[in-house]
């Protein structure tokens, strides 16, 4: 068998220790003496799908990062727009429309300090418009020379450069043009006359690639400006055009594009060579726009002909783990609707329902990270039971009719009577904060009420916005979520407190109630529970701005205690009890939350 030395000239590196990680340690290989393994760095690059731009469309102008991302202007068929979109990471929102319709103009810049240039219009034609976006306005600058479309970008609204385009007659260009904020002069010219090509890169070096000639052929032909002049470089892997791309001169990425049909092929320029991605595109496309200011290691292309689609590539080094479930020590005995609070490794479940033979409990159960132990007794017999805090400092508030106003708190081992409730509430998961600063929300029938309470009394503050029950709770008394739950349907519906008031936020993916929610307010988690279709095993995780499925528990129940309610999510949450099966489930499971880290991929073991 060859040897690694043979085959690449050099032996595999000694070490007592892993190198420092990053891009420039990637494709290399060593021993690390200490672990004794063999170990590679491999870079993992992919695309995944993003939020739908509101309206489909190609050929507009787009610009900024990935994460805060915009398309002004664009076309579908012969209807030509002059609404913007914003991308926040997530979705695209409605922005400030351009003053009028525009096809094939090109952005430059970011989302608060963009520019639209030039563009297309069957009337009145060509334009020679330099417009610039603060993120809420356009503004009128420094027109250009003469009317085109179709050219490429580089740099930032006050340092901005433009290359190529058409401008019929005379045709395809192969003026550069300079922006220094308030008016455009002549730079050095391509040496291939094209349009509707990838552009990147600052003002001073700057990158063009690919796109259409005056023949109608696609080109390769890929060139770089040092802010004077341009130098033919490696050619791209394939001739394409009307394409965008994102990165700087030294490292570019593009996706898709036009060969001799919608491609989702990617490639990537190293600074001096291009190559084929190993990630493409899951919807082949051309006349997309893309975040063209972004780093090529995380950018975002949107839209295309007759396409909504948006995709957000990453290039990372990063080894990702994901979120996942675990068996924990089971409960004593099956039940339904436990009050629970803490962590996984410090947990209390309170109360409850068994079935049959159809019985409300009052038993205490802590949960050590293994197994549980029984603990004092509630002061009376409830299910459905709100429970916030700690395993020393806990609290339960209402239950069912008979309960619905009672609190009690909890210091590890027996239970006392705390303050009472303002607004009767029935069934559980409207809470969040410590036995001392806790916030109560919603329950049957879709109430609205919110109260505070300072561990001696509660108070009424402003209501929920979308009265329900059985949602997921997450958070602290100052900052809140609620998600989910029923109104009569189920629900999606996602609201976040401030410590002052409700504000609606993005909806989870599966209407569902009954859910075991646990997390903070910008990163939480919403497992389990009843849909339309029946018992959900899927788990949801928020981020603060929207909802992504990561991982299933084993059993598809509803009506599971929680634990990890104002926690970090990554090792304190579980879920234990729950239904539909009869007699109610035991099975406790433990929350593992995912992690990114920057590590080596290992080879071999010797």
């Amino acid at each position: 068998m060859a040897e690694y030395e043979s085959i690449h000239g050099t032996r595999v590196r000694y070490l007592s220790s892993d190198p420092t990680l990053d891009s420039s340690t990637e494709g290399q290989v060593w021993y690390n003496s200490t672990s004794g393994t063999n170990k590679a760095l491999v870079q993992i690059k992919a695309w995944s799908a993003g939020g739908n731009l509101g309206t489909a469309r190609g050929s507009g102008g787009g610009f900024g990062i990935q994460t805060a991302a915009v398309i002004a202007g664009g076309a579908s068929g012969t209807t030509v727009y002059s609404s913007v979109e914003e991308y926040s990471g997530f979705s695209w929102s409605a922005g400030t429309a351009l003053p009028g319709t525009q096809s094939n103009n090109t952005g430059a810049g970011i989302l608060t300090a963009g520019l639209s240039i030039g563009g297309f219009n069957p009337s009145p034609g060509n334009s020679t418009d330099t417009l610039e976006y603060d993120g809420s306005s356009w503004t009128a600058g420094g027109a250009l020379p003469s009317g085109r479309f179709g050219g490429s970008q580089a740099g930032i609204q006050t340092a901005a450069l433009y290359a190529g385009g058409d401008n019929p007659p005379p045709g395809y260009l192969t003026d550069t043009l300079e922006y220094d904020g308030s008016s455009w002069t002549a730079g050095g010219a391509l040496n291939t006359a094209r349009r509707t090509m990838l552009g990147a890169g600052v003002q001073t070096a700057a990158l063009a690639s690919g796109g259409r000639l005056a023949s109608g052929d696609s080109t390769n032909a890929s060139e770089e400006y040092d802010g004077s002049s341009w130098t033919t470089g490696n050619s791209m892997v394939t001739a394409r055009r009307y394409i965008q791309g994102f990165g700087v001169q030294t490292h570019a990425v593009v996706g898709g594009g036009f060969t001799t049909t919608a491609t989702s092929a990617t490639e990537e320029y190293d600074g001096t060579n291009w190559a084929t991605s190993s990630a493409t595109l899951g919807t082949a496309r051309y006349n997309n726009v893309s975040s063209v200011n972004a780093p090529a290691n995380a950018g975002v292309i949107a839209g295309g002909e007759g396409s909504a689609a948006t995709e957000e590539y990453n290039s990372n080094i990063n080894a990702i783990t994901p979120a996942v479930w675990a068996s924990g020590g089971n409960l004593p005995f099956g039940n339904q609707d436990l009050g629970g609070f803490g962590t996984s490794t410090a947990g209390v479940g309170a109360g409850g329902y068994t079935y049959p033979p159809g019985q409300t409990r009052n038993e205490t159960f802590n949960y050590d990270g293994s197994s549980w132990t029984a603990s004092g007794n509630l002061g009376s017999a409830k299910y459905s039971i709100n429970g916030a805090g700690t395993q020393t400092a806990g609290l339960g508030a209402a239950g069912p009719a008979a309960k619905s106003t009672e609190t009690e708190e909890y210091d590890g081992s027996t239970w006392s009577s705390g303050g009472t409730i303002n607004v009767s509430r029935l069934q559980k998961r409207g809470i969040a904060g410590t036995q001392t600063a806790t916030l109560l929300y919603g329950g049957a029938p879709n109430s609205t009420s919110t109260e505070t309470y300072n561990g001696t009394s509660w108070t009424v503050v402003n209501s929920l916005n979308t009265g329900r029950t059985q949602g997921a709770s997450g958070g602290t008394q100052t900052a809140a979520l609620y998600s989910f739950g029923n109104t009569g349907p189920y629900v999606t519906t996602t609201e976040e407190w401030d410590g002052t008031s409700w504000t609606n936020a993005t909806s989870g993916n599966i209407p569902k109630d009954s859910v075991s929610g646990a997390g903070i307010q910008t990163l939480a988690i919403a497992s389990g529970g009843f849909s339309p279709v029946g018992p959900v095993a899927a788990t949801e995780e928020y981020n603060g701005t929207g909802w992504t499925t990561v991982a299933a528990t084993a059993n598809a129940f509803g009506n599971r205690g929680p634990t990890g309610v104002g926690s970090p999510i990554a090792s304190s949450a579980m879920v234990f009890g729950g239904s539909p099966p009869i007699p109610y489930s035991n099975a406790t499971e433990e929350f593992t939350g995912g992690t990114s880290v920057t590590t080596a991929s290992t080879l071999t073991t010797s």
